[in-house]
Parts: structure tokens; C-alpha cells; sequence
């Protein structure tokens, strides 16, 4: 009989903590964490919560972690044009490529939750993995014999997947830059729409026209600041944000909004938020718990904003519960977007980079333009490198300036902002070398590059050779 209720015992503990975990993995909850398999990236960390967001399928396998890779990060390969693209793994002609690196799926490279083999990009491979393929790569190119094969991608020559600013073409078209070009102007800051562009009507507003019922109106320092502001000059009074176009009655007011009202005109801006790691716990389809319709024990619950005491990088300690939102930048009511420009960024960052900024040569020009000395579009602040400048044009064939705002996105890997940003002021090789030097860009570029990258030094004597030949035919 002792038997039989121990039995009982067990097998009701064994269902129920069975039960349990189930419910835990599909819907969520608090104690999701336990089931964390080892320490996130730096890409993901943030997000480690919402375990969907990469296991789309809780039994789809390595095509549901596929699906999870290419949703985030799908736009961005293309944008890349990606040198590795998953459409030439899938070409039988290169099976036998596949049978030493299956490059078809994301995680061949890029294991999740292995810390202890987790390379820089989030590589979990050896870094000699370009040998796999590439093995007899100087029998074509000379110059790369005798280099050891985990040099391929940590000399500053190439990248897996983007290498837009490394293509030979591209180095041998701008490997004679100067340093410094002649003329030092960050592209699109004087841009002006073309003069037969259509423009929207706006009437500027001021502060008597600010049409917040009385008992919404809040400080006087609102609206002062609202009048100021390059909302009220482009004629959006204080309904155009507090009051949801899809809402449920006609009073309806929202006391602070948040992002998806942002989304409403900055459509743009707000999508490319989530995408960075500023923004990206915002990111719609994100959750940590969802409701269940048996027990009810589960809510639908998201991902609360990114705080600086969920980063890995150093921040100050006053903000560390500082939720992060458009506001939180721009700050509500003032937009004010000099501010959002750098004063935002030192609120909260505290690594050396970020503190070298005040002392650096491209701060220099911010203080030069705004004395007058130098002309509008001088001056080098956080927002010039990390959220550039972009010409787009929308539904209706409208030319206009956008401005990312994933801050992260020309950063993997760095050579991406040579063609964003750096171009537009610095020569080719004086950039890359830049970028290759880690001691240079934790002083925030006080000095000249102590390292050199020699991609450009062998294509010069590849155009010099062809030129001999040439001259020999």
C-alpha cells in the first residue's frame, strides 16, 4: 500500500512539474529564465526573453530558427548585397561547398547561447572557417600566399557578408584619396527639396493656438516648449500627438505618448528604432507571456523598453532604470534635435569613446560651425556617424531626407559606415585604417591610425602589374 501511494505521489509530481514547464515554454512567464541555456549575445541579450523571436516553432527546427534569423535580419543581407547569400549554399553545383560549411542556415555560423566559442559578430566557428571553401586562394592570388587563414576577416580585408567598402573595385577605384578631402561637409546636412517638389501647405503654430483641452494643458513650460518646436513650426498642434487617429471615443487622450503614436507621421524613424538595440525590445511580435484560454494563469505581456542597466556597455549609474523611448532623446513637448545630437547620448553612455567625444577633432567642428567659423554641415556628432543621413523617396515618388535611428546598424562589422559616413570627408585608405585601429576609436579619432590595413597597398600593385602588361602587349 506504501508502494502504491509513493508511486501516486511521483507520477502526480512528475505531470505537474511535467505540466508546468510545458506551459512555461509556450506561454511564458516569470520563470522563463531557467530555461536560458547559457549566456545570449550582445545582438540578442535584450531580447532573450522572447524566446519566439528566434524559436519560431517550438518543434520547426533548424528551418524555424531559419525563419527567426531572416525576419530580423533578412532586409539587412539584402541591403548588404550579401557575399555569402543563402540562394548560392541551396545551388546544387555547390554541394560539395556545403558539405564542408552548410551556409544555408544562419546558425552554422552563429550558435546561440555559446559564450565560450562565441567570436567577434557572434561567429561561433573557428576563426580559420574561410579555409573551408577558400583553401587554394593563392594559386589566384599571389599575394595572399604564405598568410595564415584566420586573417581573412580580422585584418580589415574582408567580410562574410558585407564588404561593399572591401570589393577590389572599390579600393582600386578610391585607394588615391587624400586623408582629408578638399571640401569637409557632412552629406545631405544642407539638402533642400527640388524646386518643382510639391510642398505641403503648413501654417506654423504658436502657443495660443495649441488646442490641448484645459484639462490636459499640463505646465505652462509644455506648451512654450511645443511652440518652439519643429511641430508646431510644421503646423502639428498638441492633438496631432495625444490623440490617436484610431480612437475609441472622441475625447480620448493620450497623457504620454509613446512610440506607436510616434510611428503615426515618423513611420520611418520608429521602425528603424526597433531595430537597433536602442529600440529593438519595441519591436511588434515580441512577447514574454501570452494569454492562455484553459487556466488562465498566463497574460499577454511584452518586453518592457530597454534600460542602460540591461546594456554591456558602460553606463552612469542616475539612469540606470531610464526606460528608453523616443522621448527619452528628444524629450516630449521641447524635440529638441541638437540635443538628441550628442547631450543625449553622454546622459547616459560612459565608455571611453562616448567621454573622448568633447576632445575630439569632430567635435571641434560642431564648436567651429557654431561660432561661425565653418559652414552648416562641418560639425561631427554622434547622430552624423551612428544614425546617418539618407535620401529616400516615398509612395509618391516625394524626395526627403530620413535619418536611421538603429544606431547599431552600420556598426556590424564598421566598414559599413566608410560609405554611410566617412566618405564623405576622409580618402579610402586613411578610413580603413581608422577603423581597424581599436586604440583610435576608444579616443574618438584624436590622432592618425597607428594600424594599416594592406588590402589597398596590393591592389596598387596589381594595377601596377596590369599596367606593365599592358604596355608589353
Amino acid at each position: 500500500m506504501r508502494n502504491k501511494l509513493l508511486w501516486l505521489v511521483w507520477i502526480t509530481a512528475t505531470l505537474m512539474g511535467g505540466g508546468a514547464v510545458a506551459a512555461t515554454m509556450h506561454y511564458g512567464g516569470d520563470f522563463r529564465s531557467v530555461f536560458l541555456i547559457g549566456k545570449t549575445t550582445s545582438g540578442h541579450h535584450q531580447i532573450e526573453m522572447a524566446c519566439d523571436a528566434c524559436h519560431t516553432d517550438m518543434f520547426g527546427g533548424i528551418d524555424a530558427l531559419q525563419k527567426g534569423c531572416v525576419t530580423c535580419h533578412g532586409d539587412e543581407l539584402k541591403a548588404a548585397n550579401d557575399s555569402h547569400p543563402r540562394s548560392k549554399f541551396i545551388d546544387p553545383r555547390n554541394a560539395d561547398r556545403v558539405a564542408v560549411l552548410d551556409a544555408r542556415y544562419c546558425v552554422t555560423c552563429h550558435r546561440e547561447h555559446q559564450p565560450g566559442i562565441t567570436n567577434a559578430m557572434a561567429v561561433t566557428l573557428p576563426t580559420d572557417y574561410c579555409a573551408l571553401c577558400h583553401q587554394d586562394i593563392a594559386k589566384n592570388r599571389p599575394s595572399h600566399e604564405g598568410l595564415a587563414f584566420d586573417t581573412c576577416g580580422n585584418s580589415g580585408c574582408h567580410n562574410f557578408h558585407d564588404n561593399r567598402a572591401l570589393y577590389e573595385d572599390f579600393l582600386e577605384k578610391r585607394h588615391g584619396e587624400p586623408d582629408f578631402k578638399e571640401v569637409l561637409l557632412v552629406a545631405l546636412s544642407n539638402w533642400t527639396p527640388p524646386a518643382d517638389q510639391p510642398k505641403p501647405e503648413r501654417k506654423a503654430l504658436r502657443a495660443l493656438d495649441a488646442d490641448a483641452p484645459a484639462a490636459h494643458r499640463g505646465a505652462l513650460k509644455h506648451t512654450a516648449d511645443w511652440a518652439a518646436s519643429g511641430h508646431a513650426a510644421a503646423g502639428v498642434n498638441c492633438s496631432g500627438c495625444h490623440q490617436p487617429r484610431k480612437r475609441t471615443r472622441p475625447d480620448e487622450w493620450v497623457a504620454a505618448p509613446a512610440a506607436k503614436e510616434c510611428a503615426a507621421c515618423h513611420t520611418a524613424e520608429a521602425k528603424t528604432f526597433t531595430e537597433g538595440k536602442h529600440g529593438m525590445r519595441q519591436r511588434d511580435g515580441l512577447w514574454v507571456s501570452r494569454k492562455d484560454d484553459f487556466l488562465g494563469l498566463f497574460e499577454d505581456k511584452g518586453l518592457p523598453p530597454m534600460t542602460p542597466a540591461l546594456a554591456r556597455l558602460p553606463m552612469k549609474d542616475d539612469v540606470h532604470a531610464t526606460a528608453l523611448t523616443c522621448n527619452t532623446c528628444h524629450g516630449a513637448h521641447k524635440y529638441d534635435v541638437k540635443f538628441a545630437q550628442v547631450d543625449a547620448c553622454e546622459s547616459c553612455h560612459a565608455d571611453d569613446h562616448t567621454k573622448a567625444f568633447r576632445m575630439s577633432p569632430h567635435n571641434s567642428l560642431v564648436d567651429r560651425e557654431a561660432s561661425g567659423d565653418l559652414p552648416k554641415g562641418s560639425g561631427v556628432t554622434c547622430a552624423t556617424c551612428h544614425m546617418p543621413k539618407h535620401l529616400v523617396r516615398d509612395d509618391y515618388g516625394t524626395e526627403k531626407v530620413f535619418v536611421t535611428h538603429n544606431q547599431n546598424d552600420n556598426l556590424r562589422p564598421n566598414e559599413k559606415m566608410i560609405r554611410t559616413v566617412c566618405a564623405d570627408c576622409h580618402g579610402l585608405r586613411f578610413t580603413i585604417d581608422a577603423l581597424a585601429d581599436p586604440a583610435l576609436i576608444k579616443n574618438n579619432f584624436k590622432g592618425k591610425p597607428a594600424h594599416h590595413v594592406e588590402s589597398i597597398d596590393w591592389v596598387e600593385n596589381r594595377m601596377r602589374e596590369r599596367a606593365r602588361r599592358q604596355q608589353q602587349q
